[in-house]
């Protein structure tokens, strides 16, 4: 129950260097990953819908209502 109540994070692919699975100026959900993070990446669940690790460089963090 409280996975539904917390709020999704979105970001902007802004680069996809090597990466078959991004599309540029797509928005794609984040998962939280705190180690992942701290090593500069992002839990992204990307075209084929489960999710991976990319650089935190190749996305911007947007807030949608």
């Amino acid at each position: 129950m409280e996975e539904e109540r917390r709020e999704k994070i979105f970001a902007l692919c802004i680069e996809n260097k090597d990466c078959e699975d991004l599309e540029k100026r797509k928005i794609y959900q984040i998962l939280p990953d705190d180690a992942a993070a701290k090593e500069g990446y992002l839990r992204v669940v990307d075209e084929s819908g489960e999710d991976y690790l990319y650089p935190r460089s190749y996305f911007i963090l947007v807030r949608l209502p």
